[in-house]
């Protein structure tokens, strides 16, 4: 890291990312929405290698977390290699490094999971989704929330764990490798793909996880005046609702082994409403609860809905 934290000379913004297609798209969509701010400026998109995307043979848990999808490009922030970072703010730790905060979230897409069908199952009812599977179905996903979820609806169902891209997971479908698969519909909203045989599932029926669907920029702490600048281009709504669901994430203190959903969502009247879900992975216990209350509490209400959860719920889940 630079010993003296001096900033390089002036330049395009630099905006880091992960090389994956979708994470492509998002910081293009991002450094789209920036250069119609007057006065951006010029910016590039500078692509990160991270340890995340690098070990596809392990899950996540065993090899440190979803923090691995960020690291390196955190190093990169505060070594002012680069001077923001896009993400997937699903994929973002709660507690973010020292001196690097979230400078603004954009406009949420489709915050719901996607079921998607090979060849060999029925057909879909979005009311009964998971009655398209054949019993003993092997479904194909990375998310113990997603298990979790499916195995407590379905516990006929075996689960074999399939990581890798959008396209990758596709492909392994489509290759016989699993029956069927679960996705974010943002990602297939962003990379603009139309996939067969697939059905949005309700958040009724499968919770998404917290800040599903959210585009994040983080930045330096003092650099306040990119700060300034985000600030434009900053969905208010959608930082309300990460706000819940990242408060109640970060109160479980859950690792990526124990199934965690949430989805806030603002209602019509202007309250802001938070169902949060904790569960086994093998499915054979889940609680959902629901808490409302103004937005301008969205961090308190996350946070008590997070220790109501914790404190019904089994230790054993948050071990």
């Amino acid at each position: 890291m630079n010993p003296s934290g001096a900033p390089p000379t002036a330049g395009p913004l630099r905006a880091g990312t992960r090389g994956s297609p979708l994470a492509l798209v998002q910081t293009r969509t991002f450094l789209r929405l920036l250069a119609a701010v007057p006065g951006a400026g010029d910016s590039q998109e500078v692509i990160i290698a991270t340890t995340g995307d690098a070990v596809q043979d392990r899950p996540l848990a065993d090899i440190g977390g979803k923090g691995l999808f960020a690291k390196e490009i955190h190093e990169a922030l505060l070594d002012h290699r680069i001077d923001c970072a896009v993400h997937s703010l699903k994929d973002l730790e709660t507690e973010l490094p020292p001196g690097i905060v979230l400078g603004c979230t954009l406009t949420r897409e489709d915050a719901r999971d996607v079921l998607i069908l090979g060849d060999t199952c029925g057909s879909l009812d979005s009311a009964a989704p998971f009655g398209a599977l054949p019993r003993g179905a092997l479904v194909g996903t990375s998310s113990v929330r997603r298990q979790a979820q499916l195995l407590h609806a379905r516990p006929d169902l075996r689960v074999a764990s399939i990581r890798g891209n959008v396209q990758t997971r596709l492909r392994k479908l489509r290759d016989g490798e699993c029956q069927a698969s679960l996705l974010a519909m943002a990602g297939l909203h962003r990379l603009r793909m139309d996939v067969p045989n697939a059905v949005a599932l309700d958040p009724e029926i499968m919770l998404p996880s917290a800040a599903q669907g959210i585009i994040g920029i983080t930045i330096r702490r003092d650099d306040t005046a990119l700060r300034d600048l985000l600030a434009m281009i900053e969905d208010p709504a959608s930082r309300t609702v990460a706000t819940a669901e990242r408060a109640m994430l970060a109160t479980l203190d859950g690792s990526c082994r124990t199934p965690i959903g949430a989805h806030a969502r603002l209602l019509p009247d202007g309250s802001l409403i938070l169902n949060g879900l904790v569960a086994r992975v093998d499915g054979s216990y889940l609680l959902k609860r629901t808490l409302s209350g103004s937005p301008d509490d969205a961090f308190r209400i996350g946070v008590e809905l997070g220790a109501s959860l914790r404190a019904e719920a089994p230790a054993d889940l948050f071990a």
